[in-house]
């Protein structure tokens, strides 16, 4: 039997767009615009933080049918907040996060973006201190520069994952492979639900170093 597939306009991603930003309580939609072409989206306007445009962005990559989104909104204050401040802000925040290691994260700002480098072990570190960030007022943008540098060894991960795979009371072990390659992980396999498939790729970015995920598992009915 053939898998109906679904096609949308421009049009309908269009509306759909707005109805998600319409439905974000921390997005304003009126102050956004949005245009598509041929799937790609692009969207535009002013807001007065960061968050707001990062929001905006996560909104609309959500939607059926969008193949990329291109974020020209502008990020416009009330009130401008000096680097120093923003700074001083950034480190505060980075340093009350539990799950940031401390001293392993410095920043830099400039005319309100902040870029940040260092090094951290995990990925949810990475993730968590950019998020931190984000929130900051008067933060315009943030370049995540953080490098996930494991202790680990390509063979210890993959020992790990597997381990952390045959924990798991969703996911029959038995039928993933797993590969690692650098901070790389690769799954394989067949399961027999989105579910299983999505709960062993969570696992696999649970351990420490893995910098991105190839899940290649097949959903067989």
């Amino acid at each position: 039997m053939a898998t109906a597939t679904f096609t949308h306009t421009d049009e309908e991603i269009r509306d759909d767009v707005l109805a998600e930003l319409k439905w974000d309580p921390q997005v304003q939609a009126s102050e956004i615009g949005v245009a598509v072409k041929d799937g790609v989206v692009t969207l535009t306007g002013w807001v007065d933080s960061y968050l707001k445009k990062w929001r905006a962005e996560e909104d609309a990559q959500r939607v059926a049918g969008v193949k990329a989104v291109a974020n020209d909104i502008e990020v416009k204050l009330a009130t401008e907040r000096t680097d120093a401040d923003i700074a001083a802000a950034a480190v505060r925040a980075l340093e009350w996060d539990a799950n940031i290691p401390a001293g392993k994260v410095s920043v830099v700002v400039s005319k309100g973006w902040v870029t940040l480098k260092g090094e951290v072990e995990w990925q949810f570190q990475r993730q968590e201190a950019e998020s931190v960030v984000r929130r900051l007022l008067g933060v315009k943008g943030v370049s995540n520069l953080i490098a996930v540098k494991p202790q680990s060894t390509p063979s210890e991960l993959k020992k790990k994952i597997e381990q952390a795979l045959m924990r798991s009371a969703e996911v029959d072990a038995k039928s993933i492979a797993v590969e690692v390659q650098g901070g790389k992980a690769i799954l394989k396999g067949k399961v027999r639900s989105w579910a299983e498939k999505h709960q062993a790729e969570q696992a696999a970015w649970l351990a420490p170093g893995i910098i991105s995920v190839e899940n290649k598992i097949e959903i067989v009915l």
